[in-house]
């Protein structure tokens, strides 16, 4: 009875979240059912104060800073003109030739650089827009190309990325942003190559059928001025980001005596599981700092843009923080364990094949990559770097293949990121989702079935 619990529970959450319900209401109100569905009434109020809300705060302790400090970065750049600056950079160098080459590279380098894929939504697609219109490309090929260039490479591959989805696996496994770089950027250039193949070749055949940009008389973009910067200026920041992350990750910290840091007033810390969390922060942090003092006298609203900033990462960080609370009451029912120990065991010497399993079905059912990475590690993680150690599997792996699988199905049509994106280009499912799903799911899992293939066979590198 408690597993059927479990499963109506999930199928609410994913009817109700596609229906456009918010998962902040949701997330408690599905796991209240789960645990009535139980037989637990007499413990729904402890259950929720003490697993749900005790969930969702530490899941805020850890991550919280990184989602206010990604969102304000992106604003700066927005803001300061330095998106708009690198995007134009990108164009003048490959021309009209490569459309969807240009719009995925301009979203790649944006999103590796630390802005956030909706602001580089907003900031690419007028550019994109005008590109494709140009040269007669249909417009519904926009989305998949912002979508390769935001959603796949640069937010679970390539190593450094400052990403929430690179940095979640870090206090589980004891890992870095870097983790397995050899096979990050492997699998980096696996789902780049892969999916501007595909969506050049869905472009040059519908140019030869006569298809062009396409008639769009309520398309309304955003024409507005933005400031004037320097194309070394625009570049900075993204440098900054990677390079102070990298610094801080392998030289700085280490270098540092934390040795005070198990003691109870600091919580009884373990600096392996934060030394790479603490990287990305203060990266994230000195680079913000740069923005506002090297622009101080191009700011249009500077207090305006930090507020924006700011609260923009309000919304996205506790919709994740409720659905891992959610994941935590799950996983305290005892149907659960019915359900983790199917998973478990689906390859028992070999965790990375559950671990990319469990991330892909818990993404699919949260339409978020972050949020269904939080809920399997959460209740999962313990298992898979107990059985990876087992078998003398380094973290580092499941570091990567974590992420590389979170990034998979988290994009199935009731995706926040894929609605919010459609919304901007001012396009429905019907016409560009079916080439959305072919670079954010099928790509990556081809991806993912090369990297497990490869790190089963060769181990991290």
């Amino acid at each position: 009875m408690s597993t059927l619990a479990i499963v109506v529970s999930l199928i609410l959450l994913i009817v109700l979240a596609y229906r456009g319900i918010t998962v902040l209401l949701l997330a408690p109100l599905m796991a209240s059912l789960a645990v009535l569905l139980s037989g637990e009434a007499g413990l729904l109020l402890p259950i929720y104060t003490g697993t749900f809300m005790s969930a969702l705060g530490g899941y805020l302790i850890k991550f919280f800073p990184l989602f206010i400090l990604g969102a304000l970065f992106g604003q700066l750049m927005a803001d300061s003109g330095a998106a708009h600056a690198i995007a134009n950079w990108i164009i003048k160098r490959l021309g009209t030739r490569h459309v969807v080459l240009t719009v995925v590279l301009a979203c790649a380098i944006l999103t590796y650089g630390g802005v956030s894929l909706f602001v580089v939504a907003f900031a690419v697609f007028p550019i994109g827009a005008a590109l494709f219109r140009e040269t007669g490309t249909p417009k519904r090929l926009i989305p998949g190309a912002i979508a390769l260039g935001s959603f796949t490479f640069t937010m679970t591959a390539l190593p450094g990325t400052p990403a929430i989805q690179n940095a979640i696996p870090i206090p589980f496994f004891q890992t870095t942003s870097f983790a397995a770089p050899g096979l990050g950027i492997i699998a980096g250039c696996l789902m780049l190559g892969l999916g501007t193949w595909w969506l050049q070749s869905r472009a040059s055949k519908a140019m030869r059928q006569g298809e062009d940009y396409g008639h769009h008389p309520n398309e309304k973009i955003d024409v507005a001025e933005v400031p004037v910067i320097g194309t070394v200026a625009a570049f900075t920041p993204l440098v900054m980001v990677i390079l102070l992350n990298g610094l801080l990750t392998y030289w700085i910290l280490p270098s540092l005596d934390f040795s005070q840091l198990p003691e109870a007033r600091f919580g009884a810390l373990d600096p392996n599981s934060m030394l790479g969390l603490w990287a990305i922060i203060i990266a994230l942090l000195v680079s913000c700092a740069w923005l506002v003092v090297t622009r101080w006298r191009h700011w249009a609203d500077l207090k305006e843009t930090i507020n924006k900033g700011c609260f923009g990462s309000m919304l996205p960080v506790f919709n994740t923080a409720s659905e891992v609370g959610y994941g935590a009451v799950i996983a305290s029912l005892a149907g659960f364990v019915v359900i983790r120990d199917a998973v478990l065991s689906l390859a028992p010497g070999n965790p990375l094949i559950s671990e990319a399993v469990s991330m892909n079905v818990l993404a699919a059912i949260t339409g978020s990559s972050s949020g269904g990475m939080s809920i399997a590690l959460s209740v999962l993680g313990d298992d898979y770097l107990r059985m990876a150690n087992a078998v003398g599997l380094n973290p580092e792996l499941l570091h990567r293949v974590a992420t590389i699988a979170a990034g998979g199905m988290d994009t199935l049509p009731h995706s926040g990121a894929v609605i919010t994106l459609l919304a901007i280009c001012g396009l429905t499912h019907r016409q560009s989702y079916p080439n959305i799903a072919m670079v954010t799911i099928v790509v990556p899992m081809i991806t993912l079935v090369a990297v497990i293939t490869l790190g089963t066979l060769f181990g991290s590198f």
